[in-house]
């Protein structure tokens, strides 16, 4: 690395790759828990899962998908959060890779928030 653009194009490959995206106001942003508790309960896969998804689709310019630290509810983990402007944040919990593929083509993609893998859900 001989430059600060090289450095610049690196990132922008390897953000390109696993679906994370510089932010704005207008995308929704998909934040899975990834601390240790997260991980050991399955997060990766269901942050994999999200990334490729929204990269396949080509949606990686209206929706980030970014792995963040702990949420604090380690009993409820994998945890994944949905950030759409404007609107309240939907935390989902317990997810797997096919419950996060379900909330993809339902939320992400129709709008329609999937209420049964919500905490509030979890809580009755």
């Amino acid at each position: 690395m001989k430059s600060l653009e090289e450095l610049k194009a690196i990132r922008e490959k390897n953000q390109s790759k696993v679906g994370v995206r510089s932010e704005s106001e207008t995308q929704t942003r998909v934040v899975v828990g990834m601390a240790t508790c997260g991980i050991a309960s399955g997060a990766r896969p269901v942050l994999a899962a999200l990334s490729e998804a929204v990269q396949n689709e080509f949606l990686t310019d209206k929706i980030s998908v970014t792995p963040t630290g702990c949420i604090g509810l380690c009993q409820y983990e994998p945890i994944v959060e949905v950030l759409e402007p404007g609107k309240d944040k939907v935390t989902y919990v317990k997810m797997t890779p096919e419950k996060a593929m379900e909330v993809f083509n339902l939320h992400l993609k129709q709008g329609q928030v999937v209420t049964k893998y919500t905490l509030s859900a979890e809580q009755k």
